[in-house]
């Protein structure tokens, strides 16, 4: 049997189709307008959280990742930035693993803050490796560097991990829940 079934695949593409489309028709425009990172890290983490809940399961952020990234580069060829939010899903996925599905999940009152601690150390990552090897020098500088970089886009993390866990809640509330659960 497959770890992952027909409704795994099925969240996991749909999730990163949003994260891609989305990220290639917004994100640019409010980058533009802002000079800020906001925009990848909202659409993105929320996309994982929403993957992740549905799944359970370890990899889905990294598959979602790799997805969305692959058509990033569909959208976008230029865009080889992208990698660092390839890593970070790498990074939200063992994350998810070490604090645990049901812990992210099914307490509601550690929820919201598991969700934020993954979202923003996830974003922090990809800022950093967005920073470090994608970036030109004088452009890092002029926007503060690697650290300011890294916490614009933790930043970034934290409104898409804030979305994330409403949405979360939300569904809990309306009592959604996916029909697997495993730690």
């Amino acid at each position: 049997m497959a770890y992952f079934n027909s409704r795994d695949i099925a969240a996991i593409t749909l999730c990163a189709d949003i994260w891609a489309v989305l990220n290639a028709v917004v994100s640019p425009v409010f980058f533009q307008l802002t000079l800020l990172p906001f925009m990848c890290d909202l659409i993105g983490f929320a996309s994982l959280i929403l993957a992740l809940w549905w799944t359970r399961k370890f990899g889905t952020a990294t598959a979602t990742g790799l997805i969305v990234t692959v058509l990033n580069f569909a959208f976008n060829p230029k865009a080889t930035f992208f990698f660092g939010f390839t890593a970070a899903s790498i990074v939200f996925d063992i994350l998810a693993k070490l604090i645990g599905y049901k812990n992210c999940f099914d307490k509601p009152s550690i929820t919201p803050l598991s969700l934020l601690v993954l979202s923003i150390v996830s974003a922090a990552v990809a800022g950093s490796i967005i920073g470090l090897f994608f970036m030109e020098p004088q452009i890092l500088a002029a926007r503060g560097g690697v650290i300011v970089w890294a916490g614009l886009h933790a930043v970034g993390g934290f409104i898409g991990g804030a979305i994330g866990s409403v949405v979360v809640g939300g569904l809990r509330a309306r009592g959604i829940f996916p029909t697997k659960i495993s730690e």
